[in-house]
């Protein structure tokens, strides 16, 4: 998520890993890379001192003159693909810089014309996202292999699936509401289908890329589609007022998804047991959203962040994972029976 018009502290950047283990964060003067569970080492040191161990570890950090715009991580690995950003770029921003943290330097400038408003790694892949245009490098020989022109794409929308096995690619169609996906590098097997109404304003594909969730400018309603046929799967209502939604993920095996807004809330819904869903259309959301049916499901579970700018991910155990704008990481804890509120379990501060 980019903060830059946003945050009111040094935060430029915040975003999860491609499998939700770490996250990343850029600033005003460098990056920070974390876990999102604490290491053994951690928690004994923590006990031996007489504290309260946090949520999260972290793994590396890297203190810089000037600010990092975009931090992307391969994995949990050393290998980042990092952009300039903030009032003093330490970078410039029309360039990803591709770092190896262990060896401390820069392994491969990719320079374009424009501002880079977007990066995604995968093992083989590298894909940077400007204005209106796409690229895809191979990683092994950074051989371009692919340039997509897009409309104006000035939120950076993008998907790649991590998955090595299975290239998928979402981006926004050529018209307003559309979305397009690949599933052939060399863009012979492009899908496009009207996907909302308004203008798409956030996409997410699952880790194995068969479905493919959007949004829309309005962010009333989140539509999950089969990546493969186009087919609409499910749609789900996170609420009745129009709403910025910051993010959206699936669970490992595709069966949940969790959504972030700008109102400071939290949904999570189940794409393939609709009647947990049903319980919840005749009693509306927390008692005071009119009680409604329609072709759409309402949230199984939900709960309320102070921040209005916060990603989230799902993490074992019933767990949602959430980074916010203020430099916080939090954990609550979800019925999936019952669903209803979820509970914070605990939250710790990573931003120094």
């Amino acid at each position: 998520m980019n903060l830059q018009k946003d945050t009111k502290n040094s935060l430029l950047y915040i975003n999860f890993n491609q499998d939700f283990l770490s996250f990343t964060a850029g600033t005003d003067d460098g990056f920070q890379i974390f876990d999102c569970e604490n290491n053994k080492k951690n928690i004994q040191r923590a006990v031996e001192e007489g504290t309260t161990p946090t949520l999260f570890s972290e793994r590396y950090h890297r203190d810089f003159k000037g600010g990092i715009g975009i931090v992307e991580i391969l994995f949990r690995t050393n290998i980042l693909a990092l952009v300039g950003g903030g009032k003093k770029p330490y970078f410039p921003p029309n360039k990803i810089i591709i770092w190896d943290d262990f060896q401390s330097r820069c392994l491969i400038e990719l320079e374009f014309l424009t501002p880079v408003l977007a990066a995604r790694l995968r093992r083989d892949k590298i894909v940077s996202v400007l204005l209106n245009k796409i690229v895809v490098y191979n990683f092994a020989d950074l051989k371009r292999i692919r340039q997509i022109d897009t409309p104006n794409n000035p939120r950076g929308l993008i998907a790649l699936s991590p998955d090595s096995e299975n290239y998928v690619l979402a981006y926004p169609g050529p018209k307003t509401g559309e979305i397009s996906v690949e599933t052939v590098v060399t863009g012979e097997s492009i899908k496009t289908w009207k996907a909302h109404e308004s203008e798409i304003s956030a996409i997410a594909l699952s880790l194995k890329g068969s479905k493919l969730a959007t949004a829309s400018v309005k962010g009333t309603l989140i539509r999950v589609w089969d990546t493969a046929t186009g087919n609409k799967i499910a749609e789900l209502r996170r609420g009745t007022d129009s709403a910025v939604i910051g993010c959206l993920n699936f669970n490992h095996d595709e069966s949940k998804l969790c959504v972030s807004s700008n109102k400071g809330t939290v949904h999570i819904f189940s794409i393939t047991q609709p009647e947990l869903e049903e319980k919840r259309e005749d009693k509306g959301m927390w008692g005071y959203m009119p009680s409604f049916k329609g072709k759409w499901r309402w949230s199984h579970a939900q709960f309320h962040i102070s921040e209005p700018y916060s990603i989230c991910a799902f993490g074992e155990n019933n767990t949602i994972l959430v980074v916010s704008s203020d430099g916080t990481f939090h954990k609550y804890k979800f019925d999936e029976k019952d669903g209803g509120d979820a509970t914070e379990a605990q939250h710790d501060r990573f931003l120094k």
